[in-house]
């Protein structure tokens, strides 16, 4: 993907087994969606307590976050009950919705990628990082959706 695409059409189960769509995730707002290798490991763990620690500043700028990873719906919900995540997080265990996004693999393939992607209220891509480090993902997304706030 690239700046300016539509979301993608795509849907999934989030940690609370609820079948979420794409089109059902802009309801009007900014939405960030980001892609994480695993729950439970070091630099996601980081990467989901800072959105959790930005929840606020990011909801009352008008931006809703969804986390994506290839893990298990029953994992998404021990990790967001374990790190009090008040955000969805999405089970993409066959990587379609990751191959939609155009994410790859790093580590020779080993990995899922970190990446980030952020749309505006109409579904346009207007921002994506790639980083294997967790905590410009946050940054990043904060000062956009600050900078886009609404007055």
């Amino acid at each position: 993907m690239k700046v300016g695409d539509l979301l993608p059409r795509f849907e999934a189960q989030d940690q609370h087994d609820q079948l979420l769509r794409s089109e059902d995730l802009l309801d009007g707002n900014f939405l960030v969606i980001y892609f994480y290798p695993k729950n439970f490991t070091p630099g996601c763990t980081r990467e989901a307590c800072g959105f959790r620690d930005q929840f606020d500043d990011l909801a009352e700028a008008g931006a809703r976050v969804v986390g994506v990873s290839k893990d298990s719906v029953s994992s998404h919900g021990r990790f967001a009950k374990r790190y009090h995540l008040p955000f969805i997080l999405l089970s993409d265990a066959k990587g379609k919705i990751a191959k939609k996004f155009g994410v790859k693999n790093t580590m020779m393939g080993l990995l899922p990628g970190r990446e980030t992607f952020i749309f505006d209220p109409d579904g346009k891509l207007i921002f994506r990082l790639r980083s294997m480090a967790a905590d410009p993902h946050i940054r990043k997304a904060v000062k956009l959706i600050k900078s886009h706030a609404r007055v």
